[in-house]
């Protein structure tokens, strides 16, 4: 089966950032009709970018790549479950599927524990850890109307 060939390499490469010193164990491929378009490695500490997760890094790659912002047709082979931020990602590419070989809770176990965000998502933005709030002003809808009068837009 091509999925499980795309895995073992997925993983060789997370294996291969590890005891290279670039980043966190994390590799991903994206593929589109059975060829490996991009693939991408946690960057995080190499590149001091705490968004260089190595889905996103194979997004932006295979974005370039096929010079289009969205991954239709494509799949996306991760060497984890993929975080909330890196599931945002995967949602705004639309690739139309997603493996994954280690869950979150594999994760956790050694060192890389998403559950604080699962849990803060939940949150009212102003109860979170990190609060957010409103600032309330008069042209807060000013973008929006632009995007809504822009007769050439792209939709995305």
């Amino acid at each position: 089966m091509g999925e499980n060939r795309f895995m073992q390499e997925a993983i060789e490469l997370a294996c291969e950032n590890v005891r290279a010193g670039k980043g966190g164990p994390f590799a991903a491929l994206v593929v589109k009709d059975g060829t490996v378009v991009a693939c991408g490695v946690n960057l995080v500490t190499s590149t001091n970018d705490p968004t260089a997760h190595a889905e996103i890094v194979a997004i932006r790659e295979a974005c370039r790549a096929l010079a289009t912002f969205q991954l239709t047709g494509c799949e996306i082979y991760t060497t984890c479950e993929p975080c909330p931020m890196c599931m945002g990602a995967i949602y705004w590419a639309r690739p139309s599927k997603v493996w994954f070989a280690a869950t979150r809770a594999d994760a956790a176990r050694a060192g890389f524990d998403d559950a604080f965000i699962y849990e803060q998502l939940c949150l009212k933005p102003e109860e979170r850890a990190i609060p957010a709030e409103r600032l309330t002003c008069e042209q807060a809808l000013a973008p929006f109307d632009e995007w809504a009068r822009k007769t050439d837009k792209l939709r995305y």
